[in-house]
C-alpha cells in the first residue's frame, strides 16, 4: 500500500513538473516570436499580405511610418495626444505581430479614404475600421487610390493625368474639353507660380490672425500672445513694403519660420470657434471681392486685347510706311492696270487693315491655284495702312498673281467721302435641347455695298475676309451657275432668322431661313446693279431706329433683308467657320474644307488665338521678311 501511494504521488509530481515546463515554454515562445518579428520588420522582413511602401530612404519600417504620420500632425495636436497616438500605434504593431503568430495578417481597408497633407507634401492615406485594426497598403498601390499630378514630392512613380486629352481632375469629376473648361485652360496656361513666398506669407498671416483672438484671451499665455502679435506685425510690415518676392528682405525666411512656430504653438490650445469662423468669413469676403474685381478686369483686358492691334503688328505697319517714303516706288505699270479691269481674269476682293492677314489670304489662295497667272487681288484699305500695304505687296510676290492696293478714302464716287468698314461679326447665343450654344455670325459691312461702284468694269468678284485661309483651288467658283441669285454664300443653319427677329423687326421674312455668312462670297455684280441692291440696303439702314451702338445692328438688319431671296447656298464643304471661337471642331472637316474661316474673337494672329488652329494659318506666313524679324512678329 505504501509503495503504491508513494508511486502515485511521484507520478503526479512528474505530471505537474511537465505542465510547468510546458507553460514556461509557451511563455518564452510568446515573447520570442514578437521580438523576432520586430527585428525582422526592422531589417526589411515583412509578413505575407503586407505591401511595403516605397521610400526614397532605404531605412525605416512600420515604426517610421507611424513616426512620419505623427510628425505631420505635430502642429495641430497636443503633447498628451501625441503620446497616446504613439502608444496606440505601438500596441497596434504588437497586435499585428500576435495575429501573425497564429494566422496570416490581413490588410483592412475602410470605405472612405482620408488624405493628410502637411507643408505641401503628399502624406500617407490611412485606412481604418472602427471594429478592425491593421496596417494599410500605400495609397498608390491600392485599388481606391486617387490620381495625382506629376509632382516630385508626391512619390517616386505618380500617375500623370493628361488634361489636354481629357481625364479626371482632383475632385474626381471628368475633365471635358470644351470652351470655358478650367482643365483645358489650366493645361494651356500652366506656368510656375510667381511670388510664391509672398503668397505663403499672406496665407500664414490669415491663419495667425484667426488664432490670435483666442490666444489673447488666455491669461496664462501672455508670452505666446505677445510673440504671436509681434510676428503678425512683422509680416504685415513686410507685406506693406513688398508685393513681389524680389522686394522681400533677406531674412524673410526666418520671419516666416518664427510665425509658423507661433501658429503651431497656438494650435495646441483649445480655440474659440466663433473667432476663427468670424476671421475666416472676413477672409472669404475679401477673397470674393478680389475675385470679382479680377474677373471684371480680365473681361475688360480680353476685349482690349482682341480689339487692339498687337504691338508687333503696329511696328510692322509703321516700319513699312516709313520705308515707303524713304524709297521711290514705281508701280505705274500699264500692263497691270489692264489686268485690274480685265474680265477674263479671276478677281478677288479683300477689305483689310492688317498687312499679315491680307498676305496670308493671298498666299494661301495662290499656293493652291492651278493657274496663278489668272488671279487678280484687290486689297481695299484705309489711309493709315495704305502705304504699308503698298510696300509690302511691292516687296513680296505671289507667283504670277497680281495684287492691287486701293485706298478707299481716295476713291472718287460721286464726290462722296468714304470710310473703310470691315466685315461685321455678331455673337448669337441660343438654346437647343436645354443646351446653350454660341455662334459668331459674319456679314457684310457698309463698304461691301460699294462693290458695284468701285469695280464698274467687272461682272463677278469673289469676296474673301482677311481672317480666312484657302486650302484648295477656288477656280470652280467662276463657273458656278448661281441660278439668278446675287450672293453665293455658305449658310449657317444653326442660326435661323427666327432667332434674329429682335434685330430684323417687323419686316416680313421666312423664319425658317438660314443666316448666311461672309468670308467666302461669290458676287454677281451685273445682277446686283440690275436689282439696285445698294439703294435697297440704304433704305433698310435709314428705317432702323438708331440707338447706342445701333450702326452695327443696322448693318446686320439691312444685310439680311437686302439679300432676302437672293442668296445662293454654297455646299458646306466650301468653307468651315468657327475657328476663332469653337474649340471642338473635328480635324477631318478642317482638312476637307476649301476655306477655313477664323470668325470669332480669337484670331490666329493674336496671342489669344486657339493654339490647335494656328498652324493652318502660320504656314502661309512669310517669315523670311526682314521687317518681321525687326518687329519681333511671332504670330
Amino acid at each position: 500500500m505504501k509503495g503504491g501511494v508513494a508511486g502515485g504521488s511521484y507520478s503526479g509530481k512528474r505530471r505537474w513538473k511537465g505542465l510547468v515546463i510546458g507553460v514556461l515554454g509557451l511563455v518564452f515562445l510568446s515573447m520570442l516570436v514578437p521580438l523576432l518579428f520586430l527585428l525582422g520588420l526592422h531589417n526589411g522582413f515583412h509578413p505575407p499580405g503586407y505591401v511595403p511602401e516605397q521610400r526614397n530612404s532605404p531605412s525605416g519600417g512600420g515604426s517610421k511610418h507611424v513616426d512620419d504620420f505623427v510628425k505631420n500632425f505635430t502642429p495641430t495636436l497636443s503633447k498628451d495626444i501625441l503620446k497616446n497616438i504613439s502608444h496606440k500605434a505601438e500596441n497596434e504593431t504588437k497586435n499585428i505581430s500576435a495575429v501573425h503568430n497564429n494566422e496570416q495578417a490581413s490588410v483592412v481597408h475602410n470605405n472612405e479614404q482620408t488624405s493628410v497633407v502637411h507643408s505641401n507634401e503628399q502624406a500617407s492615406v490611412i485606412h481604418n475600421n472602427e471594429q478592425s485594426k491593421g496596417v494599410s497598403a500605400p495609397p498608390h498601390d491600392g485599388p481606391h487610390s486617387l490620381p495625382i499630378e506629376n509632382n516630385s514630392k508626391a512619390g517616386n512613380s505618380p500617375q500623370i493625368i493628361d488634361y489636354a486629352k481629357g481625364g479626371v481632375d482632383q475632385s474626381g469629376k471628368s475633365c471635358e474639353l470644351k470652351f470655358g473648361s478650367y482643365c483645358l485652360w489650366r493645361e494651356q496656361h500652366r506656368e510656375d507660380m510667381k511670388d510664391a513666398m509672398v503668397k505663403r506669407l499672406k496665407d500664414q498671416l490669415f491663419v495667425a490672425r484667426a488664432y490670435f483672438p483666442s490666444i489673447a484671451k488666455l491669461p496664462s499665455q501672455d508670452k505666446l500672445s505677445r510673440e504671436l502679435r509681434q510676428n503678425i506685425q512683422e509680416v504685415e510690415r513686410v507685406l506693406s513694403e513688398s508685393t513681389t518676392d524680389v522686394d522681400l528682405p533677406p531674412q524673410i525666411e526666418k520671419k516666416l519660420q518664427r510665425l509658423q512656430a507661433s501658429i503651431a504653438k497656438a494650435k495646441t490650445f483649445r480655440v474659440d470657434c466663433n473667432n476663427v469662423d468670424k476671421k475666416l468669413r472676413q477672409i472669404y469676403d475679401m477673397t470674393e471681392d478680389e475675385a470679382n474685381f479680377h474677373m471684371k478686369q480680365s473681361v475688360f483686358l480680353y476685349q482690349l486685347a482682341v480689339q487692339t492691334m498687337p504691338k508687333s503688328h503696329h511696328c510692322l505697319s509703321m516700319r513699312l510706311t516709313l520705308e515707303y517714303f524713304r524709297s521711290s516706288l514705281d508701280d505705274t505699270d500699264s500692263s497691270l492696270a489692264d489686268k485690274y479691269v480685265n474680265r477674263a481674269f479671276q478677281h478677288y476682293v479683300i477689305f483689310s487693315t492688317n498687312v499679315l492677314a491680307s498676305s496670308v489670304v493671298i498666299n494661301s489662295t495662290v499656293m493652291h491655284a492651278k493657274d496663278s497667272g489668272k488671279l487678280v487681288f484687290h486689297v481695299l484699305t484705309d489711309q493709315e495702312n495704305y502705304f504699308a500695304m503698298k510696300l509690302w505687296f511691292f516687296r513680296n510676290t505671289y507667283k504670277e498673281a497680281t495684287v492691287e492696293v486701293l485706298n478707299i478714302e481716295q476713291l472718287n464716287l460721286d464726290n462722296r467721302k468714304l470710310y473703310l468698314s470691315l466685315p461685321l461679326e455678331f455673337r448669337v447665343s441660343y438654346s437647343i435641347d436645354a443646351q446653350s450654344r454660341t455662334e459668331y455670325l459674319s456679314t457684310f459691312s457698309h463698304s461691301h455695298y460699294l462693290l458695284p461702284e468701285i469695280f464698274q468694269n467687272l461682272e463677278k468678284v469673289v469676296v474673301l475676309d482677311d481672317d480666312v485661309v484657302v486650302q484648295q483651288d477656288l477656280s470652280a467658283l467662276w463657273s458656278l451657275n448661281m441660278e439668278g441669285k446675287v450672293n453665293a454664300a455658305v449658310q449657317l443653319c444653326s442660326v435661323k432668322l427666327s432667332l434674329l427677329k429682335s434685330v430684323l423687326g417687323k419686316n416680313s421674312f421666312d423664319k425658317n431661313s438660314c443666316a448666311w455668312m461672309s468670308g467666302l462670297n461669290v458676287i454677281d455684280l451685273v445682277k446686283w446693279r440690275k436689282l439696285d441692291l445698294t439703294e435697297t440696303y440704304k433704305k433698310f439702314v435709314t428705317e432702323v431706329t438708331t440707338q447706342e451702338g445701333g450702326n452695327e445692328a443696322a448693318a446686320l438688319h439691312a444685310s439680311l433683308l437686302t439679300f432676302r431671296g437672293f442668296i445662293y447656298p454654297l455646299d458646306g464643304s466650301w468653307a468651315i467657320s468657327g475657328l476663332g471661337h469653337d474649340y471642338n471642331i473635328d480635324v477631318y472637316p478642317i482638312k476637307k474644307a476649301a476655306v477655313l474661316h477664323y470668325n470669332g474673337k480669337m484670331k490666329p494672329w493674336l496671342e489669344l488665338g486657339i493654339p490647335k488652329y494656328k498652324g493652318y494659318w502660320k504656314i502661309f506666313l512669310n517669315r523670311e521678311d526682314q521687317f518681321l524679324s525687326d518687329c519681333n512678329v511671332n504670330s
